[in-house]
């Protein structure tokens, strides 16, 4: 039985936990700026942590793409616009824990050689802008911000920048594009980001987890953040659990952990029900089914069963769910919040969202799943952006696994499912 392992959330109970003394004397940053820039990059890379936004890629080799000695400024833009159908666990983190992503911010630009940081947090969290702001507050009036930081003569002012609420601005350059005034929309790559980001300077771009993570390698050394996880998917993530589940929340623990295993640790389904579909990485992600309660939940393992890790945000959904209606309700987001910029995704959602709506009404056709998987598959892999990737992943699974399902509604002229049952306050039984 796998355990969990509070790392980042070790102190979420305490009532000062936002705090700087709830927090501790960033001790890790003080580690960190007596050591080579380079030699943190390669504690990074030896503790094999990846991305915690969706993608994977690993946090350390990122880095060592910043270009050196080319006489640029090189900035460090932290991804907060957390908004995915589903993700709910850099919001908690920041609300809980900002301080330990400001010491990542730290100890990142450091070993990037960036004298500048950047948060962009999602605009519609009021609230957290405001937590994260007061624990940056904090920071500079004890001189962990600022210039000459513990002495070492490195400087770093940190901004918290608060975005215009776009889905879209999740999405690496569209963020750099309303981080510097623009609408926000993806830019053609290359140029990566790592070579001309922010204000056509080398960047790296992180996750709030992701940075978050850091000072806990840089304490407690590469190895032991290694020692935990898998082959290839080492340490700890945030699961967020979420949907037809007793105790929905945050479950920090090993990449690797299976969702029964997490669903233990929560109470398991609402009483009087059972799984019948979830997501491992939010609503970007193909759907599972109870078939796959035992896949490890890391990278390699979700991948080869046909879905992705992403955001580890389980939505759990029992039987009294349409999968139709929530495909449906999961298209709709999309649809509405494509930038529009390229034809495939912004055609290609509308027109999803259009025959979709008519097959929950049951007014469909068995021709219309040809339809909507025609257009799935025009959109993935042809649009701008991984946006358009996601909107065809309930699509495509949806369909492979609950194709009766969707062929039931228009052999009785509607949806066979009762909507209140499948509220969170309908019926246990």
């Amino acid at each position: 039985m796998t355990t969990l392992t509070p790392v980042l959330t070790a102190n979420w109970d305490r009532a000062d936990s936002f705090t700087l003394q709830g927090y501790g004397e960033y001790s890790a940053a003080k580690k960190a700026l007596g050591m080579e820039p380079d030699a943190i990059i390669k504690a990074v890379k030896d503790s094999g942590l990846r991305g915690r936004g969706g993608a994977g890629f690993p946090t350390g080799m990122k880095w060592g793409f910043i270009p050196q000695g080319d006489g640029k400024a090189h900035y460090l833009v932290v991804n907060a616009d957390e908004s995915e159908p589903g993700t709910c666990k850099d919001i908690p983190l920041m609300m809980a824990n900002p301080h330990s992503l400001v010491e990542g911010v730290i100890i990142t630009a450091y070993a990037i050689r960036a004298n500048q940081a950047f948060i962009y947090v999602r605009g519609e969290v009021l609230h957290v802008i405001r937590r994260v702001q007061a624990a940056v507050r904090e920071a500079y009036e004890k001189g962990y911000l600022g210039t000459d930081i513990f002495g070492s003569g490195y400087d770093l002012e940190l901004v918290v920048h608060s975005g215009a609420g776009a889905y879209i601005c999740g999405e690496e350059t569209a963020l750099l594009d309303s981080l510097e005034g623009y609408r926000g929309q993806p830019r053609l790559k290359p140029p990566f980001p790592a070579v001309a980001g922010l204000y056509a300077c080398p960047t790296v771009i992180n996750n709030v987890e992701s940075v978050a993570s850091v000072p806990s390698i840089v304490a407690n050394g590469a190895d032991w953040f290694a020692s935990m996880g898998t082959e290839k998917s080492k340490g700890f993530g945030i699961f967020s659990l979420s949907g037809h589940v007793t105790r929905p929340g945050q479950y920090e623990a090993p990449l690797g952990i299976t969702l029964r295993e997490l669903l233990d640790m929560a109470g398991g389904v609402r009483e009087g029900h059972r799984l019948k579909f979830w997501t491992p990485g939010g609503s970007s992600t193909p759907i599972f089914t109870d078939e796959h309660l035992d896949v490890p939940l890391d990278f390699e393992s979700v991948g080869a069963k046909g879905s992705m890790l992403g955001t580890r945000a389980l939505q759990i959904f029992d039987e009294t769910t349409c999968v139709v209606r929530a495909v449906l309700r999961w298209t709709e987001f999309y649809a509405h919040e494509s930038c529009g910029k390229c034809t495939p995704c912004r055609e290609g959602t509308y027109w999803l969202k259009q025959v979709l709506r008519r097959l929950e009404k049951g007014q469909g056709s068995e021709e219309d799943l040809g339809t909507i998987t025609d257009i799935a598959d025009n959109i993935l892999g042809r649009s701008f952006c991984a946006l358009g990737d996601g909107a065809t992943s309930p699509i495509h699974s949806s369909v492979k696994h609950f194709r009766d399902e969707y062929l039931k509604h228009f052999e009785i002229g509607g949806c066979p499912f009762d909507r209140a049952a499948s509220t969170v306050w309908g019926a246990s039984a």
